[in-house]
């Protein structure tokens, strides 16, 4: 086969072999990174709760803290899995690769071995005059110079081929091997991770048989709970309203819509707060999500599903609060029985963190992004400090998770 047909062969083949590792391979960086954070996460968690005495926590604390450890668990090890399989599939790929290498390897030698024996037996450099000397003119002549270049400068572009091809193989052997390397610890690691799954899920149905053995105590707890957390919502809503309707009537407008009327420093405010969706610094210095957004079972009676306004991030004692974003103070929650709260406006952005010990800030204030604005509430009986963080744009509620930055 031509060498140059054989190398538009080779070079599609490649480019087609190239895009699909390069597809795989951001596929599996994907899949690092989601395993990173959740390792993070279960680093962060275990540091600033799990490691505290048990004595310190009520047995409802336990197991949200059990449920939370299980989860992540479970999603590491899907992910982990997720990554073997496609170490896998690449491995296959490689190994397929390689030994069509080696097939073109050998061709691509044959023929050079065989162009080296031509060359010997024609080597002389008068074969070489001669053969242009017996040309009948001089356009023959010119030919056959032509030919010997050409045939040259195959020879050369045969070489190349064959120490190209020597590069490739050695490097996608190299590649091969660390791939084989990866896959082994992902498997130990996975090993690893479901030991203490197993372990963990032990513990759970040890705490929750002793929750069952006193269910109504343990539900009028997680009742009264939820009913607090309904109240202090009902709470963040009618403020919201209050202050969307003060704001448009000084703007001098009137609507129903519960859309704020935004001035041209108020949209631009708005704008900024918006474009840094998912990049917002954590209101803590040192956090967990315990508590997702949305709908959850409930932990005593799984038919019970909870709809969540916000999210509860699980921090150290004596954490400050700050400001994820410039604003201004809305409002201070003061709620009866209850832990305060504060509201800051961002153009028609509300972000709002709630279950305070302190705070440092009063309505009206102009706030920095990083701002200390108070110190979240540590419950002595629960053994947990706890952030309540939610964001409303106008008065629509919306998933927090999905703004703030990954750390």
């Amino acid at each position: 086969m031509n060498v140059k047909y054989q190398n538009i062969i080779f070079l599609l083949g490649f480019l087609l072999f190239s895009t699909a590792l390069i597809a795989q391979s951001d596929r599996q960086k994907k899949l690092e990174a989601q395993r990173q954070q959740i390792i993070r996460e279960m680093k962060q968690f275990k540091a600033l709760l799990f490691d505290k005495e048990k004595e310190e926590k009520s047995e409802i604390t336990l197991i949200e803290d059990l449920n939370y450890r299980i989860n992540r668990r479970e999603n590491l090890i899907r992910i982990t899995n997720q990554q073997a399989n496609l170490l896998t599939r690449e491995i296959n790929t490689n190994e397929n690769e390689i030994a069509s290498l080696k097939v073109q390897l050998q061709e691509l030698k044959e023929d050079y071995a065989a162009m080296v024996v031509k060359s010997y037996k024609s080597k002389s450099e008068q074969s070489k005059v001669m053969f242009l000397l017996s040309s009948n003119n001089f356009k023959q002549a010119y030919k056959r110079l032509q030919y010997i270049r050409q045939y040259t400068n195959y020879q050369k572009e045969q070489g190349e081929a064959i120490k190209a091809k020597t590069k490739e193989l050695e490097a996608l052997n190299v590649e091969l091997a660390k791939q084989k390397k990866d896959k082994q610890k992902l498997i130990e690691d996975n090993r690893i991770a479901k030991r203490e799954l197993e372990k963990e899920r032990k513990e759970r149905e040890v705490l929750m048989v002793s929750i069952k053995a006193d269910m109504s105590k343990f539900a009028a707890q997680i009742k009264k709970k939820k009913q607090e957390a309904d109240r202090l919502d009902r709470e963040i809503n009618r403020l919201i309203r209050e202050a969307i309707a003060a704001s448009n009537k000084k703007a001098g407008k009137k609507t129903s819509t519960g859309k704020f009327v935004l001035t041209p420093e108020a949209k631009k405010l708005a704008s900024n707060f918006e474009a840094n969706k998912g990049k917002l610094g954590w209101p803590v210095s040192r956090g967990v999500i315990k508590g997702k957004f949305g709908k959850r079972r409930s932990l005593t009676d799984a038919s019970v599903t909870n709809n969540y306004k916000s999210i509860q991030i699980a921090t150290e004692t004596n954490a400050k609060v700050k400001a994820v974003f410039d604003g201004e103070v809305a409002k201070i929650m003061i709620v009866k029985n209850a832990n305060p709260g504060i509201l800051i406006r961002h153009g028609n952005y509300f972000t709002i963190y709630y279950n305070l010990s302190e705070v440092y800030v009063k309505s009206g204030d102009k706030i920095k992004t990083g701002q200390v604005i108070g110190q979240v509430f540590t419950n002595k009986i629960r053994g947990e400090t706890l952030l309540v963080f939610r964001i409303n744009k106008n008065n629509q509620i919306l998933n927090p998770e999905s703004w703030l930055a990954k750390y």
